[in-house]
This record gives C-alpha cells, structure tokens and sequence, in this order.
C-alpha cells in the first residue's frame, strides 16, 4: 500500500491506472504529426474527385491551427483525444462517404491511409515523456505500487509507444480498448486493469488528460481521479476529476507498508 499526497490531500492506495497519450506521453509530439500525415492525405484523396472536408479541417478530428495554418494543438474534448481506435477510423470514413464513396470502400481507404501515417512515425518515433514523469515513476516503482496502462489506443500500439520512450517496463498491465467490449468513459478498462492487477477498484487511483478519463473512473468505482492538464487555468474539460495538477511534481508517494 502507499500514499499519494496532494497538497494537503492523503490518498491511499494499492495501485495506480494511468491514460498513456497526454497523461504519460506528450500528446502533440505524437499524435499531432500522425494526424496531419493522416488529414493531408484524406484531403489529397478528395481533392482528387473534387471534394473537400464537410466542415472546417480543425473540426474534422479536433486540431488546432495557427492563423499560417501551422498544427499547434488539440482539442482535449475532440475525438483525436477521446475516441477509441475503430471510432476515429469511422469518423474518418463519414468523410469519405460523404464525398460519394461507398461505406466498406471508405473504411478500407482510412485504414490504408492510417496505416502509411502510422508508418510514417515507425521512422521517427515522435515520443516524449511528459515532465517530471520519470521522477515521479521510479518513485512509486521505489514503493512497490503495481501500475497498469489503461488507453484507447490498441494494445500492440501502445506497447510499441510506449518502448519507443523506454516507459515499458514500470507497468505490470497493459490494457488497450481491443481488450474490452466498451471503451472509455465505460469503466471496462479500468475494471480489467484492477482485476488483472489483484487490486480492488476502490482502493486504486487513475492518473489520465480527458474526461472520459474520469468519467471512467468514477463509473468504475476507483478511488480517487486524478486529471493532468498542463496549461494553467484550463481545467474545465476536466468537471469529473477530484483533483487536477499541472505537472508531476505536485504529486509526492510514500510507502505506507
């Protein structure tokens, strides 16, 4: 057992679930390059037959552009956030349905394309663990607390994401959303990672960027949602956390056993 302090906050705990893209690794580095490769290619393909995206390009998977068009963000409440695999590839698809190309023809398309991005990033591999993170993890390894990874990313992904950034071997559990029937913010996740860890719900934290995070969290019965928002002041997409830090090192582990 151990406890994390926040604060003057006490929370005790037998294990913690971390998020991995924006909880773990730096969000943008990764995934921002990965949707641009995927955006410009989309838009590429329906150029081609004299279409364009059915909204604004920002509102397509939830980037955000400077005025010179330059990626410089992300919409936390977005589904470059939140959705799960499969859901992003059939948001994706809608857009090729909608220029006239039919519904399994589209999917196809998206997966190549997705595809190509995603091997785009095996020849740089844009990751970045967030600071103060590896501090605070030989930390609670020093501890003893068993971690799992809970992600809506796939499984192999995020094994692969997370070796790239030499992060792999502090966690004992690695849950992607092809591992459960509901992904985030049901509490399926966050239930497998506890009973894969031996650990009741309740006495387990989670550690995670999106509400649907939280949300899972509070669905799973955990005890206590911790939401990292790194941007001072901007904390409103995170209404289901019980406690919202700005970086790492607000958080301190002791050893409780």
């Amino acid at each position: 057992m151990a406890t994390i302090i926040y604060q003057s906050r006490q929370i005790h705990c037998d294990a913690i679930l971390w998020d991995k893209d924006g909880t773990l690794l730096d969000f943008m580095q990764l995934w921002g390059q990965w949707a641009e490769q995927l955006l410009s290619r989309i838009e590429a393909f329906l150029q081609e037959r004299g279409h364009s995206f059915t909204g604004h390009r920002e509102k397509v998977m939830g980037t955000i552009y400077d005025p010179s068009g330059r990626l410089v963000g992300y919409d936390p409440r977005g589904p470059i956030a939140i959705a799960s695999a499969p859901e992003t590839i059939a948001i994706l698809s809608w857009q090729l349905y909608s220029a006239g190309i039919p519904w399994d023809e589209a999917v196809r398309h998206i997966t190549e394309f997705s595809r190509q991005a995603m091997e785009h990033m095996e020849q740089s591999k844009p990751v970045q663990p967030l600071p103060e993170l590896v501090p605070l993890l030989d930390r609670c390894r020093q501890a003893s607390i068993p971690m799992a990874v809970v992600t809506s990313d796939y499984t192999s992904e995020a094994i692969k994401h997370l070796r790239w950034s030499g992060l792999e071997n502090y966690f004992t559990g690695m849950i992607g959303s092809d591992q459960v029937s509901a992904g985030k913010p049901a509490p399926d996740l966050a239930l497998l990672a506890c009973e894969r860890l031996s650990v009741l719900p309740e006495r387990t934290v989670l550690i995670g960027d999106s509400n649907a995070d939280m949300q899972m969290g509070r669905q799973a019965g955990l005890a206590c949602c911790i939401g990292i928002s790194p941007t001072a002041g901007d904390t409103g997409h995170l209404p289901d956390a019980d406690i919202v830090i700005q970086h790492y090192g607000e958080l301190q582990i002791r050893s409780t056993e």
